[in-house]
């Protein structure tokens, strides 16, 4: 089923995403005599004197399908949807109560007698929407009651449900995805914020903003940093100025902002608020460059002149903290092997000579290894164990179980993630100082007691953990979820505030990987789309390509700029045609039907 519509190329492809980044950062630079001026003020296209009026005359089936169009629109407290209520109807309705997008709504006539008719709503729920824009997939059914009636010969609505129902079609004609950036505890990358916003182009900067300094939604709240909180805060109008043409070329000018408090930030945090800043603006294609003040004052000296481009904060980007830089590797004949231009070369070391490994992961630097091997033990003795090594060297035991899930490496190297017999996950700690490795227990208590989910259950049967560490992908009884990675003040760590994805999905989902940040791709049962990507709201999903895939496929892995499955038949990867849209799975040779693709992470 395809979802809703902005943004696909993110999802398909987050390569795209980082290539307009770097194209971006060659904007012209910004000259320090340039004319201030407000934001709000400039291209201000011109405006009506307000939005259209119910068309007259209309019946009051249709003028119900109209009103849901019309909810869509959010400017002025739903203005354009009160229009077609009695002004009592408009007086006692609660626009902000909730915000449930629905597809295929039907208006059913429950009874219409001379001015007063009642009808019923009813549709597919799709998704919720949070006041500051913060998307939830959802499914289930609305059924609103609906009372109307006949005034001044037009039938309006004179009773009605608080909160907003809009058509999925309305919905992605008036919103638009964006990206908030929040730092990560350690700093070493930006964490992805999605937020549906509904708001004018010439507003968008200030919106966006003003969203920053609001923080991260909730359940990120404690697993980020935000360098645009207090004492940091906007100063002064966000401005534009446009560059003179005779001396920057093409006169583009740029974005101005000023921050109160962030004379006192640490270089290194001024970077982070900067690369916060500046990737937001720049992923909602606001043009740089951008010129960043602290009181007053250039947030850093090095950038006075020509301002901020997303290549200086580009180290920041998830995309680009997720690169791959130890190429593909596979799992091959229950051995460790690597995947180069001399074809698949047997690993060295202890996970290159086995042959009774079911699953096996790298370490982002690919220094440390964690597979999982069947023992060959008879029952009741649990058959299969978590072995981490080095690449290269030794490996030893750490865990058993009578299942064990794919390992998933955290983006420090510091630590291996499984789960043990669907219920039990644990991080396998390796104190790179002394070769010792220690399990922790991970507390997974919040993820079958959380209130926002309460049908999360459990086996869990794949695990794999965000490049920036803040967020854990899952699948829990063939279901796809995300959760948040809370580490709590005794250093323990904790699998909180569940949020499912394509809620729909007609066949369980067999393993999963992250793309970038924003999305994940997805091998599901059956033959019928079984591959695809959705977004980590849960707002968009795309089917992948299934040509020359043949089903089941078993194993997927993926980058930014590289995806793999492992179908019935051997490895693929997705190309992308250089002359056409056309993509396709294309073989790796010397992979056969035993075989999985093998990324870091």
């Amino acid at each position: 089923m395809r979802m809703l519509g902005a943004g696909s190329s993110r999802l398909a492809v987050v390569a795209v995403l980082v290539t307009a980044l770097l194209a971006i950062s060659g904007c012209a630079s910004l000259p320090e005599s340039s004319a201030p001026q407000a934001l709000g003020t400039l291209n201000r296209e011109p405006t009506s004197d307000g939005p259209p009026p119910p068309i007259q005359g209309r019946d009051p089936d249709l003028l119900l399908r109209d009103f849901l169009q019309a909810t869509a629109d959010p400017a002025n407290r739903h203005l354009a949807a009160r229009q077609y209520m009695t002004p009592s109807a408009s007086a006692q309705w609660e626009d902000s109560a909730s915000t449930t997008i629905v597809d295929k709504p039907d208006t059913l006539r429950e009874s219409r007698s001379g001015d007063k008719a009642t009808y019923v709503i009813r549709a597919q729920k799709v998704g919720e929407l949070a006041p500051d824009g913060a998307y939830r997939a959802a499914e289930g059914t609305v059924e609103n009651k609906i009372e109307m009636s006949r005034v001044d010969g037009e039938w309006r609505i004179d009773e009605l449900p608080d909160g907003v129902v809009m058509d999925r079609t309305a919905f992605n004609k008036s919103y638009r995805r964006y990206v908030l950036y929040f730092a990560e505890p350690g700093g070493a990358s930006v964490v992805p914020d999605l937020r549906w916003i509904s708001v004018s182009k010439n507003q968008l900067t200030q919106r966006l903003l003003t969203l920053l300094t609001e923080g991260p939604q909730p359940e990120l709240g404690p697993v980020v940093r935000n360098q645009l909180a207090q004492p940091v805060a906007l100063r002064g109008p966000i401005t534009k100025a446009n560059g003179d043409p005779d001396e920057v070329g093409i006169g583009l000018g740029g974005v101005r902002v000023d921050f109160a408090g962030a004379g006192g930030l640490s270089p290194r945090d001024r970077e982070l608020l900067a690369a916060q800043v500046v990737l937001t603006l720049a992923g909602a294609d606001v043009l740089g460059p951008y010129m960043l003040l602290a009181d007053g004052k250039p947030l850093d000296d090095r950038f006075a002149a020509n301002g901020w481009s997303v290549a200086d904060v580009e180290q920041f980007s998830p995309e680009m903290y997720a690169q791959n830089r130890i190429g593909l590797h596979a799992l091959r004949g229950g051995a460790l092997a690597q995947v180069n231009e001399r074809g698949v070369v047997t690993a060295p070391g202890y996970f290159g000579t086995v042959n009774n490994l079911q699953s096996v992961a790298l370490s982002p630097d690919g220094q440390l290894v964690a597979g999982v091997a069947a023992n060959g033990r008879p029952a009741p003795e649990p058959p299969r164990t978590l072995m981490v090594g080095t690449y290269g060297g030794n490996a030893f035991p750490v865990a058993e179980g009578t299942t064990i899930s794919r390992p998933s490496w955290a983006a420090d190297g510091g630590a291996a993630w499984a789960v043990i017999d669907g219920g039990r996950v644990i991080r396998a700690v390796n104190d790179r100082g002394t070769g010792n490795v220690s399990v922790q227990e991970v507390d997974t208590s919040a993820l079958t007691e959380s209130a926002s989910e309460p049908n999360f259950r459990g086996p869990i049967t794949e695990l794999r953990i965000s490049r920036t560490g803040v967020r854990a992908a899952l699948i829990a009884d063939g279901k796809v979820y995300v959760a948040v990675v809370e580490r709590r003040p005794d250093g323990k760590y904790a699998l909180t505030s569940p949020l499912p994805l394509a809620v729909d999905l007609s066949t369980r989902a067999l393993s999963l990987d992250w793309l970038g940040g924003e999305a994940l791709m997805v091998a599901r049962e059956g033959n019928v789309e079984p591959v695809f990507t959705v977004s980590i709201d849960g707002s968009e999903r795309y089917p992948l390509t299934s040509q020359n895939l043949t089903a089941p496929v078993r194993v997927v892995a993926a980058s930014p700029t590289t995806q793999y499955v492992a179908d019935s038949r051997g490895v693929l990867e997705l190309t992308n045609n250089q002359t056409s849209e056309l993509r396709y799975w294309t073989e790796i040779p010397g992979l056969g039907s035993d075989t999985a693709p093998v990324l870091p992470g």
